[in-house]
């Protein structure tokens, strides 16, 4: 059985994982007949917004935890992760992405990625397992790789960081899959696109699908 390492990025689209993204992608990795196990760095949250009014609130969450959520518990720090275990390893999106896992979303074309999150792409990309990425967190594989073929489906700030990084950005539509076949890179747009979640199933299917197509190849 196949087994796919799920990172999160907290829980809430405005400041930690996209949940629909995330249980969705859990959905369809355990329906195509795979396993999975959530990682989550173990850190702040870069701030916590009340999810009713998008008002920032003067509390501390922490992304493990908050992660603990989606996952029902089942959650390890991503410290821990280790790529001989796993066959795939993927990212829902959610503007914790883009916040907390790296911080693309507050310093642009200057930002840094997590340091779990580097070692685990890259410890993946060694191996050469399948990573995949939806909606927003693209970016966070656009800034460790150059020449690679990204999809964030018509966002004009995320392709343009993309290009800038030395990668292509391919615009793409619902449920659409953009498969980087050199680097074992996929990506898909889900809710950067306005979106219902039967297209967002459609989107972590057809991702997972493609993922599981290259580690038979």
């Amino acid at each position: 059985m196949k087994k796919f390492a799920v990172v999160l990025a907290g829980c809430g689209v405005y400041d930690g994982a996209e949940i629909q993204e995330a249980v969705l992608t859990l959905l369809a990795i355990d329906k195509a007949g795979a396993s999975f196990q959530c990682f989550a760095p173990d850190v702040l949250q870069h701030h916590v917004l009340n999810h009713l009014t998008g008002n920032e609130m003067p509390e501390k969450r922490n992304v493990l935890v908050e992660s603990a959520r989606i996952a029902r518990g089942d959650i390890k720090p991503l410290a821990e992760f280790k790529a001989s275990g796993f066959d795939a390893l993927i990212f829902p999106g959610g503007f914790g992405a883009a916040k907390n896992l790296c911080n693309w979303a507050v310093k642009g074309d200057q930002c840094t990625v997590n340091p779990d999150v580097a070692h685990a792409i890259n410890a993946m990309f060694e191996a050469n397992k399948p990573i995949g990425a939806m909606c927003i967190a693209p970016v966070i594989l656009a800034k460790l790789f150059k020449g690679s073929n990204f999809t964030t489906g018509n966002d004009p700030a995320s392709g343009s960081f993309i290009e800038k990084m030395g990668n292509k950005y391919t615009p793409a539509g619902h449920g659409e899959v953009i498969v980087d076949k050199v680097r074992n890179l996929f990506t898909t747009p889900c809710y950067m696109l306005d979106a219902t979640i039967s297209q967002i199933a459609d989107g972590t299917e057809n991702l997972i699908r493609e993922m599981l197509q290259a580690m038979d190849a």
